[in-house]
């Protein structure tokens, strides 16, 4: 699979829209940065920006690990079937300084109702190394800003975590608490992690 190829592809149907578009940028902070169950850092400020327009968006995020910055790129389509939501998209991660190589993925999901199903498929630079191919899965459900989710990886990578969690917005702030427990695939060292996380962020809307 050529991820850049059929990203590029799907990055042009993305400048063909033409609908009313809408901005908006975010800042956040988390008392724990773990992305996809793995630790990235023991607290971790971002920042992002978005453009949509008829379904189609495109924006960056960016967030602070232990030995530099992460910058990801994306794009994709999101919409709706009756009850049954869809989304196809891109993501490439990006790193300064040596704390990790290059990710670049497609991205699918689909949910319904309080079940929601996420995938990645992925290929990852990994340095000087040979090229090593990812899929992240996610099976989670959301009630009321209560939520939980299983999720893991196959292929050359292997590993699994559980994540549960709250989140809510007050007077215009995102606030969140999550319980993960990854295995010791994901941990790195040999042992299995438990996390308590909590967030803070805020949106704004641009245009």
């Amino acid at each position: 699979m050529n991820v850049r190829r059929i990203a590029l592809a799907a990055l042009a149907l993305l400048l063909t829209a033409t609908a009313q578009a809408e901005v908006s940028a975010n800042l956040g902070f988390a008392s724990d940065y773990y992305y996809r169950g793995i630790f990235q850092a023991d607290s971790s400020t971002s920042g992002g920006l978005d453009y949509e327009s008829g379904g189609f968006y495109v924006g960056t995020w960016a967030a602070d690990v232990k030995d530099g910055l992460e910058v990801d790129g994306f794009f994709g389509y999101a919409g709706e079937i009756g009850e049954f939501d869809y989304s196809v998209g891109y993501t490439g991660y990006f790193y300064t300084g040596d704390f990790d190589d290059t990710y670049q993925e497609i991205n699918l999901g689909g949910s319904f109702g309080l079940i929601a199903l996420d995938v990645a498929v992925g290929e990852y630079e990994n340095f000087t190394g040979p090229t090593l191919d990812y899929t992240y899965y996610s099976l989670g459900i959301e009630k009321n800003g209560f939520y939980g989710k299983f999720a893991g990886f196959s292929q050359d990578f292997t590993g699994n975590y559980f994540e549960a969690g709250y989140a809510t917005t007050i007077a215009g702030i995102d606030l969140g608490v999550s319980l993960l427990f990854n295995d010791k695939d994901l941990s790195g060292d040999g042992e299995s992690d438990q996390a308590l996380i909590f967030t803070i962020g805020k949106s704004f809307d641009l245009k």
